[in-house]
């Protein structure tokens, strides 16, 4: 067990048992990164307060959903002037990874910066790289989990096509909710043959433009002309969708509507028109759905009255 931070120890599983040790630290709460119930070393009559991240020690695990509470938990202890033991089995990967995000939190530092301050202190710990790439993507998003966010729904998605290989079901909370049963101020988009209404702007997801017809290499030279341009709206899955995404891998999206073509889906991903890649790939051609942007009237104009 190692002092990382003023009230904040890292350490392993063992550490639980070593009761004089927690005792001079002032352990107050104890943070159980780790898929191994921590209840039986933990008595309920400990007097404790603790937290437990039931998560395994592999890439495809998620632990940026539950990096602002882990830095709320360490900071009550903190706050309240006691201390926490963030731990895992190894202290390497798991607990490395929430007392990093903590530290980028509290400090507003950078994934690489907060690191490596850690990694000079406990020299042998080692996230993985899907911890990695969620700490990176912490950081771009100003170490705030933001559900909202287009970064945070891409992650959910890619998440949810490694978890759920088969696709046989999907969680509910992952679809948008369908515009054409709700009212909102935001910007809309519509099918252009029949007018019904797809998606709103809040569930467009962006992506890095790709290096253009060059990322095409493997077609043919006729069809690699033209300049970089997105030709197709990425979004997130909307309600309307989901009979047409279970069970199966790819296929068409219809207007739920008239039925038209508006595009196609892949949770293996597709190639955008620019070339980039995205995964899982929800795309509607920009020619087959037209924008309805909110109109925002003036109060008045200059003589007063109403324009």
């Amino acid at each position: 067990m190692l002092l990382v931070d003023p009230g904040l120890f890292i350490g392993t599983a063992s550490d639980l048992n070593d009761k004089p040790s927690l005792a001079d630290a002032a352990i107050t709460h104890i943070l159980s990164v780790d898929s191994v119930d921590p209840g039986a070393l933990l008595p309920e009559d400990s007097g404790y307060c603790s937290k437990w991240i039931n998560v395994l020690d592999e890439a495809a695990s998620d632990l940026l959903s539950h990096m602002d509470s882990c830095f709320l938990f360490i900071q009550e202890a903190v706050d309240g002037g006691g201390a926490a033991l963030v731990h895992c089995q190894a202290g390497r990967s798991r607990s490395a990874t929430i007392v990093t995000a903590y530290l980028m939190k509290r400090y507003q530092l950078g994934f690489a910066e907060a690191y490596q301050r850690l990694k000079s202190i406990k020299r042998d710990v080692q996230v993985n790289s899907g911890f990695e790439e969620q700490l990176c993507l912490y950081e771009a998003m100003h170490c705030e989990v933001d559900t909202s966010s287009p970064l945070y729904k891409q992650y959910r998605l890619t998440k949810i096509t490694e978890k759920y290989p088969e696709l046989q079901q999907v969680p509910r909370e992952m679809f948008a909710a369908d515009p054409a049963h709700s009212s909102s101020s935001e910007a809309s988009y519509r099918c252009r043959k029949c007018r019904r209404t797809l998606f709103r702007s809040s569930s467009l997801l962006s992506h890095q433009v790709g290096e253009g017809p060059s990322a095409f290499g493997h077609k043919k030279s006729s069809n690699l002309t033209g300049g970089v341009q997105c030709t197709s709206y990425f979004i997130e899955p909307v309600q309307w969708m989901e009979q047409a995404l279970l069970g199966v891998m790819d296929g068409q999206l219809l207007c739920p509507k008239c039925r038209s073509k508006l595009g196609s889906f892949s949770w293996c991903g597709d190639q955008c028109s620019c070339g980039r890649w995205v995964t899982p790939s929800f795309q509607l051609h920009r020619n087959r759905v037209d924008e309805t942007s909110v109109n925002i009237f003036p109060l008045c104009s200059r003589s007063g009255a109403p324009r």
